[in-house]
């Protein structure tokens, strides 16, 4: 994982498996993080890893007032199969003043309420990640991608097709072709993130591009014949 420069300080709520796998993560990137689960137990597990780990039950408002958290800069939170603990969760986290709250859904119903009681961000990392296998596997040749929301994909995609090679992005008009958006373009390591007009396409050129997930995959495929 990249560590980014500023440090920030998250609340987790909720040490499940997506829970634990969020902390680490943070703490990997020097991140000031305070996990809180109403299990003695997980919280112990993380004592000696996060910056504080705290027994409470998200559900109670003084609990959650108590650990200020209103104050952190991000709220996950990351409840497993109580939903309406993560419901809870969220609607207080809001109410207190937490300005961004990511929160996991365990399915489109639950989501659907989360948005509703202001979640900034839902996640729903068992469906997301068959998306993942399954689009790797019909578009082998795109190296990264990121599904942005339902329509729109970013993605980086490998050079293989020689009719590309010598082009510049002008002459290729990927633009107009394909209603893409060219924003970096990486080659040996070095990655420009400035790419110009005039800039000529190499094989084997690692292209991002953003833009209609099937416009995305039209380019992927002639970028890959």
């Amino acid at each position: 994982m990249v560590k980014t420069t500023k440090r920030e300080n998250y609340a987790v709520i909720g040490l499940g498996q997506f829970g634990r796998s969020i902390c680490q993560s943070l703490v990997e990137a020097n991140q000031e993080v305070m996990a809180i689960d109403i299990d003695e137990d997980a919280v112990n597990e993380f004592t000696n890893i996060v910056t504080r780990a705290v027994i409470a039950d998200c559900q109670d408002e003084d609990a959650l007032k108590d650990l200020s958290i209103g104050s952190f800069d991000h709220v996950f939170v990351a409840i497993g199969s109580n939903i309406q603990a993560s419901i809870m969760a969220t609607l207080l986290s809001k109410e207190l003043g937490a300005k961004d709250v990511i929160c996991k859904a365990e399915n489109d119903s639950h989501a659907r309420v989360l948005e509703k009681i202001g979640a900034d961000q839902i996640v729903q990392p068992e469906r997301d990640m068959a998306r993942r296998i399954v689009f790797h596997k019909l578009q082998p040749n795109i190296v990264n991608y990121l599904i942005l929301n339902e329509k729109v994909t970013l993605a980086e995609v490998k050079v293989d097709n020689p009719t590309f090679v010598g082009k510049t992005l002008a002459e290729l008009a990927l633009r107009n072709k394909y209603h893409v958006n060219v924003i970096a373009i990486a080659r040996e390591g070095k990655v420009n993130t400035s790419p110009l007009a005039s800039d000529a396409i190499e094989l084997n050129d690692l292209i991002s591009v953003v833009g209609n997930t099937a416009d995305v995959e039209k380019f992927n495929g002639d970028a890959n014949p």
